[in-house]
């Protein structure tokens, strides 16, 4: 039989299911001495902060693994329609850092240790890029932020998160926007998705507002469309980015706690993010709210992955 061997390439194929599961298959690195990074991918599985469904805790583990499907190739993303090579590995430096330490039942220590993780992130002068966990998890990462120039916060959310305290409960996932806006270096918050039933009580509404809050619902965003959307939000300034999966329909996003439907659809958001980053400097990223368990299909953390690793080629693009 004649030999075939010139046919096949050298080195490893490397496809999906093959190796370990960082995101996007990006080097694995926990010294932050040796980053060199643009984009420093952290999991923050912590979901001691929910009120209804748990499991949001395997949100980071699903979100890498579902990343691997985006890994397989070595010359970058192509989008014909745009004509761009996005996350062309010569240009776009992503290590995937591990994750935060999660102590059990102690909410207190596991945000403290999220927020030194992003702010080591920070002093490598590097972009955060968190996966939770539940959206308290953004309390952390915004804090981290505290001694950095000013940014105003982009939250994609179905639901408000504005509750000021409730039993005694000031660090749940209801309660993140809040704790947001009463920091110095939050200018101002967009709030973007909001719909239906919702965690927080019109008096949430009243004080969100009262503290310079936009808060634009699923239906209200479609009859702006893109460019009016992108208008509410101030040009020429840094973001903080805070995504919250149920932001998008559950037909296409069930794995979460949280559903609620009405939600935004995939290629919507990927414009509004796509014209975001070239807006403004998008400083820090959180996606969170993933519950794996709750969608056999696991296409929940495929959407989650997929929209992340368009949104870092994107950002990186307009960067340039």
């Amino acid at each position: 039989m004649a030999s075939n061997a010139h046919s096949y390439e050298s080195g490893r194929l490397d496809l999906p299911f093959v190796g370990i599961c960082t995101f996007g298959k990006s080097r694995h690195e926990t010294d932050p001495a040796k980053w060199n990074a643009d984009f420093v991918v952290l999991g923050a599985p912590f979901d001691f902060g929910t009120q209804w469904r748990p499991g949001a805790r395997f949100g980071p583990r699903a979100v890498r693994e579902a990343s691997t499907l985006f890994a397989f190739g070595h010359a970058g993303a192509y989008d014909h329609e745009d004509d761009v090579v996005y996350l062309d590995a010569g240009k776009v430096r992503i290590v995937d850092a591990g994750d935060a330490d999660i102590v059990h039942t102690d909410t207190i220590r596991s945000h403290l240790n999220i927020e030194s993780s992003v702010r080591e992130i920070l002093a490598q002068g590097s972009t955060p890029v968190v996966i939770g966990g539940d959206h308290s998890v953004n309390i952390p990462c915004v804090n981290a932020f505290r001694d950095r120039p000013p940014m105003h916060l982009v939250q994609i959310d179905a639901h408000l998160d504005f509750v000021d305290e409730r039993h005694g409960v000031r660090y749940g996932h209801g309660n993140p926007m809040r704790r947001a806006l009463e920091q110095d270096h939050i200018t101002g918050l967009t709030q973007i998705g909001i719909r239906n039933v919702s965690s927080t009580s019109r008096e949430g509404y009243v004080d969100a507002r009262s503290m310079g809050s936009d808060i634009i619902s699923v239906r209200q965003a479609r009859s702006l469309g893109t460019a009016g959307l992108l208008a509410r939000i101030p040009a020429g300034r840094d973001y903080y980015l805070t995504i919250d999966i149920d932001g998008f329909d559950p037909s296409i996003a069930a794995g979460t706690g949280t559903p609620s439907h009405g939600g935004f659809l995939y290629y919507e958001m990927l414009e509004f993010l796509d014209g975001l980053a070239s807006r403004g400097n998008i400083r820090g990223i959180d996606l969170v709210e993933v519950a794996p368990d709750y969608d056999a299909s696991g296409c929940t953390a495929i959407l989650a992955a997929q929209l992340l690793l368009n949104l870092i080629g994107r950002i990186a693009h307009h960067r340039e």
